[in-house]
């Protein structure tokens, strides 16, 4: 075959295939404009399409304009009267005689946004539930620094959460609240400096969940309960004493180091398990301190105090928790259930087996060592 033959055969089938896609782009234009409808548009005012800032963001930022304070007998800069969810939009500066935020309503979020409440010389609390009875109420994710009065006091109102909350340099408790409060993820810390609270961290009533907190440098107790309430996994120390619950609580997983006074305080009712307390007791203090009756104290070990361990109640269990280095490791009241055995210590393990039996095979046994 000649090249002038082969040359007109393929430009035949290039021409072929590309008729092919032409007609294939026609047909995608065809289906298109069938598709989509007439270019008209519709008889009558075309109505907007865009969204009003409440559907974009269908919160209430906190401002003069939408939660303006008062002068009454609690005076605030900024006061929120209504349910719903309220959130910063910048900084707070607080004003000498106020209150920051007041809030007089049930059923109010207040997220801070990441910004700071910042109190001056004079300032009432940072953020305050003003009236007996509300619930509901949550108080999340911020700073409140350096009020004259509670960085957060919501001690008025039922069911409150408190959340990722940064609360120091406030002249008295950091986070102070009532009944069924949960408490999670906060700092408190340098608070009570001018030593008008013996709470300087948090302060609760009953029936409240602290969880996850870091608690440190208060003037008075790190954290502060009542009755049913339930301390765990929070870190707590260089305060003047460490954690006090009541009737009916538990402490469980949580750090006690440097606390001045005692680490851990409970009174009757209570399970203490699982707690690290260390060089607690410097101003005569304990690691673990159960004043009453009916507790049970598992688990713990503290080293460094002044007594490691305290039971000045009758009627206690008290197992498997371990005592070092403290200058009395043990003083336990006659009339509860204790068995201390003084741990022997094994010489140099290498390998797969050595050392020897800690003293007892008793499983609730205490051991000091």
């Amino acid at each position: 075959m000649s090249r002038t033959v082969l040359s007109r055969s393929v430009m035949s089938r290039r021409s072929a295939v590309l008729t092919a896609i032409s007609g294939g782009w026609v047909l995608a234009a065809a289906a298109l404009i069938a598709h989509a409808g007439p270019l008209d548009p519709p008889a009558g005012s075309v109505a907007s399409s865009y969204k009003t800032l409440s559907e974009v963001e269908p919160r209430i930022a906190v401002g003069p304009a939408t939660t303006p304070g008062d002068s009454d007998g609690t005076p605030s800069l900024y006061k929120i009267t209504q349910p719903g969810s309220y959130y910063l939009a910048g900084n707070v500066t607080g004003v000498s005689g106020r209150i920051g935020i007041e809030i007089v309503a049930s059923g109010v979020t207040l997220d801070l946004m990441g910004f700071e409440l910042l109190g001056v010389a004079g300032a009432l609390d940072g953020v305050r539930v003003t009236t007996a009875g509300v619930a509901n109420v949550a108080v999340v994710n911020g700073s409140v620094r350096n009020w004259d009065d509670d960085g957060v006091d919501v001690s008025s109102a039922q069911g409150v959460r408190v959340e990722g909350v940064l609360a120091s340099g406030n002249s008295d408790a950091g986070i102070r609240a009532g009944v069924n409060a949960v408490i999670i993820g906060c700092t408190a810390r340098q608070n009570a400096s001018s030593g008008v609270s013996s709470t300087g961290g948090i302060s609760t009533l009953a029936g409240c969940t602290i969880k996850d907190c870091s608690v440190s440098l208060n003037n008075g107790y790190g954290i502060n309960t009542t009755s049913g309430c339930v301390v765990m996994n929070c870190s707590v120390q260089a305060n003047a004493d460490g954690i006090l619950v009541n009737s009916g609580s538990t402490v469980v997983g949580c750090t006690l180091y440097n606390n001045s006074g005692d680490g851990i305080i409970v009174t009757g009712d209570c399970l203490v398990r699982s707690n690290m307390c260390l060089n607690n007791g410097a101003l005569s203090g304990s690691g673990i301190w159960a004043s009453s009756s009916d507790n049970r104290i598992e688990d713990n070990n503290s080293t460094g105090a002044d007594i490691g361990i305290r039971v000045t109640g009758t009627g206690n269990f008290i197992s498997r928790n371990t005592c070092s280095g403290n200058t009395t490791n043990w003083d336990i009241a006659s009339g509860n259930v204790c068995l201390v055995v003084l741990g022997a210590t094994s010489g140099a393990i290498t390998g797969d087996s050595g050392g020897v039996s800690p003293g007892s095979t008793n499983p609730n046994a205490n051991y000091t060592y």
